[in-house]
């Protein structure tokens, strides 16, 4: 039965929410900018209750689960290119349903994000990215695990889950409006921000930066030629992958995101290398600008809070744990055990902050790269192209390069989470509306690139705030059952019941 969005009763709680936004930004300042209202919005989202809400949930599933995947981490990542023993249900391999949550999340987050991070925010941001991911990776275990426990397979073999089901499912059908406020978020965050136009923003504007780094050839108005040409090839290649549906989207990722993770992390760790001698006095930084050491007298806990607000948030989108949206592709694996699902992707976590941020927000302070007035791509460009004793060029190519496969397959990974939330809220759509939702999607991507880099990265970091909030609250309240899988599963697996066996 096709049901309403939302209950107007529990609509209103959504439009209050609104209107409180837009009341702060009144009071900050009677007249902005739309780039100005978005970072007054996103300042009061990714306030110190949000930034609350994502630790203290990650510690107490952690502490829950017994630092599971911490305890189990080479399990991790046996699991991860096994097949699971008596698997029964499930659309794609589990590495499959893994790289496509893999490919939403190893994207510009990991080049762009971080690199802002560092310039808004300091080298210290760098800490807080890393401190919290890897409390993340609790909450990412959490919700994978739930993910798999509560998911509907149909007859056909058709899976529906993530957030909007294990709430829906695990604490009742009285916070049904909360699993549709989840999924209308969601959809927002595909069509608005993290999923079509932060991507294509960050794929065109590294083109930019290697093929018109002077902005001389001008297509119209302030846009050049090669943005108008890079946003219809990107629109044109998402097209013919996403029109072809999960199966499709997880082919292609699991064929290009282990191999430009494994290009990216050479390019990235040579720099570190080649630079060594000046990683010592980046550690330094990054510590003492964790802790706002070096602002002035009176500033330190302001320099401190900016540094974890852009540290937290970057690191999130980067990372999405506790957003919610990996939940969703793990839910389609070939699986049967929560927890071997859970571990899984926990490692996604490690894999894509401890490991690919670290290094490009290393790369970036070690090259001075933070310092010199670039935003965006450009600022990891010049990281890449000066901190290696190659042409400029080369390093601005070999960036553009690996940008462009993480943030394509980024959009990949969002327009599949987008598709299962519109299937939640509306029922499953006949195949002419969600083919008309699919255009819909590509179009955004097109859009993104003539939109501000400021206000995109804003309005992306708005809707993650959003999307994780009802998802953290079910987290939190699922915590037991967390805990009792776990439990579960290794008693099972200690007494022989089951088998980890690799194959």
């Amino acid at each position: 039965m096709v049901y309403a969005y939302v209950s107007l009763r529990k609509l209103g709680i959504t439009l209050n929410f609104f209107y409180c936004l837009i009341l702060t930004a009144e009071k900050e300042k009677k007249k902005m900018s739309f780039t100005e209202l978005t970072v007054v919005i996103d300042d009061f989202v990714w306030g110190v209750p949000l930034l609350v809400l994502l630790i203290g949930v990650g510690l107490y599933i952690s502490f829950r689960a017994g630092f599971t995947y911490f305890a189990h981490f080479g399990k991790g990542f046996r699991y991860m290119v096994s097949r699971e023993p008596g698997v029964e249900a499930g659309e794609v391999s589990a590495f499959g349903a893994f790289c496509t949550a893999m490919s939403a999340t190893v994207g510009t987050g990991n080049i762009v994000g971080v690199a802002t991070a560092v310039v808004i925010g300091g080298p210290g941001a760098l800490f807080w990215m890393i401190v919290a991911a890897l409390i993340g990776m609790g909450t990412k275990y959490a919700e994978c695990l739930l993910a798999v426990k509560y998911r509907e397979v149909t007859e056909d073999g058709h899976v529906l889950g993530g957030p909007f089901m294990y709430i829906l499912k695990g604490m009742g059908t009285k916070w049904k409006w909360l699993a549709q406020i989840f999924a209308v978020f969601i959809v927002g965050a595909a069509i608005l921000g993290i999923g079509t136009m932060t991507q294509a923003n960050s794929i065109v504007s590294a083109a930019n930066t290697f093929f018109d780094p002077d902005g001389v050839h001008i297509a119209f108005g302030s846009f050049t030629w090669t943005t108008v040409f890079a946003a219809l090839f990107v629109a044109i290649c998402a097209a013919l992958v996403i029109l072809g549906g999960i199966k499709r989207i997880a082919s292609f990722s699991s064929a290009i995101v282990p191999f430009m993770a494994a290009v990216y992390i050479l390019v990235a760790g040579a720099v570190l290398i080649y630079n060594a001698s000046e990683i010592p006095a980046a550690i330094g930084a990054v510590i003492s600008g964790a802790f706002g050491a070096h602002a002035v007298a009176g500033g330190a806990v302001g320099a401190m809070m900016l540094a974890m607000q852009k540290g937290v948030a970057r690191g999130c989108f980067s990372n999405e744990a506790g957003l919610g949206s990996a939940p969703i592709a793990v839910a389609a694996a070939e699986a049967k055990e929560p927890v071997r699902q859970g571990l899984i992707n926990a490692m996604g976590v490690f894999i894509d902050t401890v490991i690919i941020c670290n290094l490009t927000g290393l790369a970036i302070i070690v090259t001075g790269s933070h310092e010199i007035g670039l935003k965006g791509a450009a600022v990891t460009a010049n990281a890449i192209g000066t901190g290696l004793p190659w042409s400029y060029n080369v390093g601005s190519f070999m960036l553009m390069i690996c940008l462009a496969f993480f943030a394509f397959t980024t959009i990949l990974g969002w327009s599949y989470y987008s598709e299962r939330a519109l299937e939640f809220l509306v029922g499953s759509p006949k195949s002419g509306a969600l083919t008309a939702y699919r255009w819909l999607y590509i179009i955004m991507i097109f859009v993104g690139p003539f939109i501000s880099l400021e206000a995109v990265w804003n309005i992306a970091d708005i809707f993650n705030g959003l999307i994780a909030i009802p998802n953290l609250i079910a987290i939190l309240a699922l915590g037991g059952v967390v805990s009792a899988e776990t439990k579960k599963y290794f008693d099972r697996l200690k007494s022989g019941e089951i088998t980890d066996r690799v194959n």
